[in-house]
């Protein structure tokens, strides 16, 4: 049989729903369930998606922004990318994909003292820059490389 104590734990599982498994098991912070960028992931164009993200769209082109992602992505289903810099002060890390039709993939927000060091994967539904964006002590920098797409990974 189920003891008391287990069977609350169980409801409550159950009663937060929404939140899912690791969230109900504490594993999930919940400052992690918070509102994410809607407006910026529904942007026509990267240029808005930016505004809509940063509050601006123009980031200075910078070397010291290190983006990894392969030359030629065999599915743009899963295209691995990882953007790395050791630049002060950073506070959020952004890619984007110029011709996807939503063209921010992933945002990354850096804690005070973080290391800005971050990998995940994307789909690109064809070939197009992958564009890094920075955004350390209240400017943007950015770098930016072609990644060429065999099998498309949005919808195609």
């Amino acid at each position: 049989m189920i003891n008391s104590d287990k069977r609350d734990f169980l409801k409550s599982v159950v009663a937060i729903g929404g939140l899912g498994v690791g969230a109900a098991l504490g594993l999930v912070p919940l400052s992690a369930l918070a509102a994410w960028p809607e407006a910026a992931f529904k942007a026509d164009g990267m240029a808005a998606a930016a505004e809509a993200f940063f509050g601006a769209g123009t980031a200075t082109e910078s070397d010291a922004i290190t983006l990894k992602a392969p030359d030629i992505a065999e599915n743009g289903a899963v295209v691995p990318i990882s953007v790395a810099t050791d630049m002060p002060g950073v506070t959020q890390v952004a890619v984007f994909v110029e011709d996807n039709p939503s063209p921010l993939a992933a945002t990354f927000d850096i804690g005070e003292n973080g290391v800005a060091d971050v990998s995940t994967r994307i789909k690109m539904g064809k070939t197009s820059n992958v564009v890094a964006m920075v955004q350390a002590d209240g400017k943007l920098y950015q770098t930016a490389k072609e990644v060429k797409v065999t099998i498309g990974g949005c919808g195609g």
